[in-house]
């Protein structure tokens, strides 16, 4: 292939320097807003979140009612 690389292009510059920077910023907010919907959902059903955020093994009292 001839000719510049993508990165060298006004297209590629555009995608590396405006584009990539908003999806990640995009992904961000959006694991953002999943994790506070799963706090939400968590409390409402009455279950309690780990210290540490992280998730937590499944108890037998959460398979009650399936």
């Amino acid at each position: 292939m001839s000719g510049p690389a993508f990165f060298q292009t006004y297209m590629g510059q555009r995608f590396y320097e405006s584009t990539m920077p908003g999806l990640v910023r995009e992904l961000k907010r959006l694991n953002d807003n999943m994790e506070r919907l799963v706090a939400v959902a968590d409390q409402l059903a009455g279950k309690t979140q780990s210290p540490s955020g992280e998730p937590r093994e499944p108890t037998p009292e959460d398979s009650e009612g399936e």
